[in-house]
């Protein structure tokens, strides 16, 4: 089992920056692939980054390409996502996720584990 618990979310105006993070606890975590997905009101859960084992490889949707970053520090079982020039249209419930095989990565269905989420909210 692996618990993860995000934080760091909250209200920011349009154009602003803000920083999430996920802390693991249970298992290895370098053993695991961590994810970002995010969920709006009435909308699916959409994949938003994700990065490899050792934070080698990091893979992004489209739509958050050159804004959001995606990271993790091992020694401190963390992934962040840190995200820049936000839009209203970020606003979402940000989840993290883990999971041990590469494949499938954009899809929720291939996550093992998952966060509470935590809110952010862009405003215009």
């Amino acid at each position: 089992q692996v618990q993860l618990v995000e934080s760091g979310g909250g209200l920011v105006q349009a154009g602003g920056s803000l920083r999430v993070s996920c802390a693991a606890s249970g298992r290895t975590f370098s053993n695991y692939f961590m994810g970002w997905f995010r969920q709006a009101p009435g909308k699916e859960r959409e994949f938003v980054a994700a990065i490899s084992w050792g934070g080698g490889s990091t893979y992004y949707a489209d739509s958050v390409k050159g804004r959001f970053t995606i990271s993790r520090d091992n020694a401190k079982n963390t992934v962040y996502l840190q995200m820049n020039s936000l839009k209203p249209e970020d606003t979402a419930v940000y989840y993290c996720a883990a999971k041990t095989s590469l494949a499938n990565i954009r899809g929720p269905m291939g996550y093992d584990y998952w966060g509470q989420g935590t809110q952010v909210t862009v405003s215009s």
